[in-house]
């Protein structure tokens, strides 16, 4: 289903978004104060508006709020972030993130109703330590934070199959892709009787407690 996102505040994180869904097939509509950040979006986003997001009567003119989801990311200002998602919230607009600065910003806006937080650099922070402790790491899953999905190189395995393995029952893992030696791409809910060669690579989600036991 192709959405429509309104972005607001076009420096390095909201054009980013901005063009990640764009890439993914979605309408975006930008909106920037700084005519520079304008131009420099107006080529990759669907549309763009030089507005003041602070001034209510801009955003209810330009219509931001009938998007269905609305990203905020107005820079380091703690002020301007809540006065836009309070104005937003007048106007009806059904989601609303935001970019956060620190746990009080975040804490602010729930206060105010927002729907969701994004502090990138704490996003960015646990990812590479996490990286650098779980090699092969990719991401926990949103909704338990033990549970991670994590890429393995095989060196122990080789010549054995899933089956034979039954890592599901033995190691309390699900292998969700598999990717042969030499190949780019990833193949998806790998079949049971799929066998191991060295320098194969699979990916697997499961508790953090156990995917750390894993040495294929």
């Amino acid at each position: 289903m192709k959405l429509q996102v309104g972005i607001i505040g076009l420096g390095k994180f909201g054009l980013k978004c901005g063009q990640t869904l764009i890439a993914l097939g979605h309408e975006i509509l930008g909106v920037d104060n700084d005519p520079e950040k304008i131009k420099t979006a107006q080529h990759s986003l669907t549309q763009v508006y030089q507005a003041d997001a602070m001034n209510r009567d801009a955003l209810e003119q330009i219509r931001i709020h009938d998007f269905e989801h609305v990203l905020i990311s107005v820079g380091n200002s703690i002020s301007g972030s809540i006065m836009i998602s309070m104005y937003l919230k007048e106007l009806g607009s059904p989601k609303i993130w935001v970019k956060g600065i620190n746990d009080d910003h975040k804490k602010l806006l729930y206060k105010i109703g927002v729907d969701k937080v994004i502090i990138p650099e704490f996003m960015a922070a646990k990812q590479i330590a996490n990286c650098i402790a779980m090699p092969g790491f990719i991401e926990y899953l949103p909704f338990d934070k033990s549970m991670a999905v994590k890429e393995f190189s095989v060196k122990y395995w080789v010549g054995k199959t899933l089956r034979e393995l039954d890592i599901t029952n033995t190691f309390d893992i699900q292998v969700i892709a598999v990717r042969s030696n030499g190949e780019n791409e990833y193949r998806y809910i790998p079949k049971a009787d799929e066998m191991f060669h060295e320098g194969d690579s699979f990916v697997a989600v499961g508790k953090i407690s156990q995917i750390i036991k894993i040495k294929p």
